[in-house]
């Protein structure tokens, strides 16, 4: 495969498609693993730190996202300036001090201000290694190599929750996958050291300064395209988050599978990935635009039927648990098909500014979904049909908008 991306550094080329897909896979992982891993924790967590109101414990996961969407807001000018690997290694080495001091929190506040700290630092090697994707690759080519990334990516939050069950039985404590997370962190951290050559030489780095930061970010954000991709890359994360939010209440309380949980999560995320495999096959031929409105409509669909069944009680029993797991790995599928796709649309046009690029849609994107989601996640009655009427609401408004894009 060959690279249509302009000023692509000699050296870069040193690392095999394979290898580099699979470190930009562990790299991209460091989220979904450090939101999926954390999900078999939340009881514990909220019968030790919150007794009195168990709810709290879900904001585990969004105080890690608000996190990650305030550190987004700078690592991009940060990469642009120094460089990929420097950004990537910085946002490892807090991420990992994060976890670190979690381990030993006292109480949940204190808890979620380490995982807001989490959040920060894991923007570094998600935010820098976009921008590294984009310094070699460009428009569909780019948006095929994500798919390759989130195959892989995709397995790593399949098996997140079952190991982090494993984990809290084997130590006896939630405390001990905030070790996992270490130990991610540093596998990620040596592999970009030790195998990554520097995407982006010197001459095209764009000091820091507050000027060049401005210049930047009006350049970006006046930039229709990217503008268009972040509000549908908002709504399409809000739903998968207020999903992700409510999955062990939903699994374990509405539909009895607490036990079982992260068996039925692993299936979910495992399905799904059939999403980043047809995306990968076919956005060459079809654009990425053209499949991700067509998931959009797919899942107006699938949540407008899943409304239906699940208000008139038409499903009972097993039937109604299995009807909202469909539901559920539709939402993992579209998320699947839609959000490489939707990348590469946002940084196609802006190779000179790739780091800000994925700072600014990433930051906006991610800010914006977690305050759709958290009084979404918060809104949980006992039945999915809160989760069901915000994803149809999300999606429908996402089909409206990608219909204004353009390849």
């Amino acid at each position: 495969m060959q690279s249509t991306a302009q000023n692509r550094p000699a050296n870069a080329r040193s690392l095999s498609i394979p290898e580099f897909v699979a470190m930009l896979a562990v790299l991209f992982a460091t989220v979904a693993f450090s939101i999926d891993a954390m999900l078999p924790a939340l009881p514990e967590i909220a019968r030790e730190l919150s007794p009195t109101d168990i709810n709290r414990a879900q904001l585990m996961l969004t105080s890690f996202v608000a996190g990650m969407g305030v550190g987004t807001a700078g690592v991009g000018a940060i990469s642009d300036a120094i460089g990929r690997k420097p950004a990537i290694l910085l946002g490892a080495a807090i991420y990992i001090g994060a976890s670190f001091a979690a381990i030993h929190a006292q109480s949940l506040q204190g808890l979620l201000i380490l995982r807001f700290i989490q959040g920060f630092g894991a923007a570094g090697p998600r935010i820098a290694g976009t921008a590294l994707i984009r310094d070699l690759y460009a428009g569909r080519e780019m948006a095929r190599i994500t798919s390759f990334v989130m195959m892989i990516f995709i397995m790593i939050p399949a098996i997140a929750p079952t190991l982090g069950k494993f984990i809290i039985d084997l130590a006896g404590s939630w405390r001990a996958v905030f070790v996992a997370f270490i130990l991610f962190g540093l596998l990620g951290s040596f592999w970009v050291a030790l195998r990554q050559p520097e995407t982006l030489p010197t001459e095209r780095r764009i000091p820091l300064s507050l000027g060049n930061i401005f210049r930047s970010a009006r350049e970006v954000l006046s930039n229709r395209q990217v503008m268009l991709v972040t509000l549908v890359l908002t709504l399409g994360f809000a739903q998968m988050f207020a999903l992700l939010s409510s999955s062990q209440q939903l699994f374990g309380y509405t539909y009895g599978r607490s036990e079982t949980f992260t068996k039925w999560f692993a299936l979910m995320a495992l399905l799904s990935g059939i999403g980043t495999i047809a995306n990968a096959r076919y956005v060459m031929r079809y654009g990425m635009r053209r499949i991700a409105r067509s998931a959009y409509a797919m899942q107006i669909l699938s949540s407008t039927v899943a409304l239906i069944l699940v208000a008139s009680g038409l499903l009972k029993g097993d039937l109604a648990f299995y009807g909202f797991f469909v539901w559920a790995v539709s939402v993992f599928f579209m998320a699947g098909v839609t959000f490489g796709n939707l990348n590469a649309l946002a940084m196609q046009n802006m190779p000179h500014l790739a780091g800000m690029t994925a700072s600014v849609v990433a930051a906006l994107s991610s800010l914006g979904a977690v305050l759709i989601a958290a009084p979404v996640g918060l809104a949980y009655n006992g039945t999915p049909l809160p989760i069901m009427l915000a994803t149809l609401i999300c999606s429908g408004l996402a089909w409206l908008l990608m219909g204004r894009l353009r390849d």
